[in-house]
């Protein structure tokens, strides 16, 4: 075999290697922001339970404060209690819709990573085959 045959093998084989390397990479990748996307979700929920709980110690204590002071729960200091309630609601939905964003965010992240990876692969083998070419590789001469 000769030496510009044996390159053009080696060359092959290299640009295989690689573009199997860079799909892989784009499968770990993705692979990770899925096992992120879990976390935030998980850390999402833990926070909205924590949320929940302080609004309801401040909603009981709200209660407790207004009957030692013998305040009934009716008229203004109820609908001062229902609009903190509604206040707090909105709040809580806020939040939630920015942590589904982030959810969404990392899930096309991970999309994009495996197509990234796939295009890139492409292009490496295109471009080692092109190279192989020019070495004479697929030459019927040789």
């Amino acid at each position: 075999m000769d030496p510009f045959t044996i390159l053009a093998l080696t060359l092959a084989a290299s640009t295989g290697v690689s573009a199997y390397g860079q799909v892989q990479a784009g499968k770990a990748q993705k692979v990770a922001l899925k096992e992120q996307a879990k976390q935030e979700e998980l850390a999402a929920e833990s926070q909205e339970l924590a949320r929940r709980q302080e609004l309801n110690r401040a909603l009981a204590a709200n209660v407790a404060a207004l009957s030692t002071a013998g305040i009934s729960g009716e008229g203004t200091p109820a609908s001062l209690a229902l609009e903190s309630a509604r206040q707090a609601g909105l709040s809580e939905m806020t939040i939630d819709l920015s942590e589904k964003l982030r959810k969404a965010s990392l899930e096309r992240q991970a999309r994009q990573a495996t197509q990234t990876a796939g295009l890139s692969a492409a292009s490496t083998l295109l471009s080692g085959t092109t190279k192989a070419a020019e070495l004479g590789l697929f030459d019927g001469d040789k």
